[in-house]
């Protein structure tokens, strides 16, 4: 689908902010852990600040999304209970986490915060079948619900690394993981319908 087409798309819905959850205490973390460690499949994802002068090393990731099919959870880095957690999930062998370019993420994740990411699917490769570009979120979108997903520059460029996160990022930021999901189950729903030879 060509870009010029799939702006005339209606807009992705998206995630609710009443379905995202800011993980800050620890009983915010645990209730997190035990909602991600029940999921066979998670959305991932992770933001962080940019940076603009040439040969600034990224201080990333400021935050990771992790969502379920009911809800999104975003961990601020340096708040205490996060890290657990996110070593626990991202480190786990029974839980696959999709979502799109994550290779940066996952070397991020490593050199700041020690965590090995393990059983991680990229759908910007996994769903370009054989085509010689990847594949992106808006493409997805389009593709396979025939909707547009906003994608404002505006709100990718700000700081992610600010203490509190304005509405608008944070509803990016949880969009961003749990669209990465509802593109997984859709591409893995539509695989089964195809008949095997």
């Amino acid at each position: 689908m060509t870009p010029d087409l799939v702006e005339l798309l209606p807009p992705y819905d998206g995630i609710k902010l009443a379905d995202i959850r800011m993980v800050k205490s620890d009983q915010e973390a645990a209730d997190a852990l035990a909602a991600l460690s029940a999921m066979d499949v998670i959305g991932f994802d992770t933001e962080s600040k940019p940076t603009f002068l040439k040969g600034e090393v990224s201080t990333g990731p400021h935050l990771v999304q992790l969502a379920t099919d009911d809800a999104a959870y975003l961990f601020q880095i340096g708040a205490a209970p996060a890290l657990d957690v996110l070593k626990a999930v991202l480190e786990s062998r029974t839980i696959l986490k999709v979502g799109f370019g994550l290779q940066d993420d996952v070397k991020r994740l490593r050199a700041k915060l020690g965590i090995e990411a393990v059983n991680v699917l990229d759908l910007s490769t996994a769903l370009r079948k054989g085509e010689r570009n990847t594949l992106g979120a808006k493409t997805a979108v389009a593709k396979f619900f025939g909707q547009k997903l906003q994608k404002s520059k505006k709100i990718t460029t700000t700081n992610w690394a600010l203490p509190r996160l304005s509405e608008k990022q944070i509803l990016y930021a949880a969009d961003d993981a749990h669209v990465a999901l509802k593109i997984y189950r859709r591409w893995r729903a539509d695989q089964a319908l195809i008949p095997q030879a």
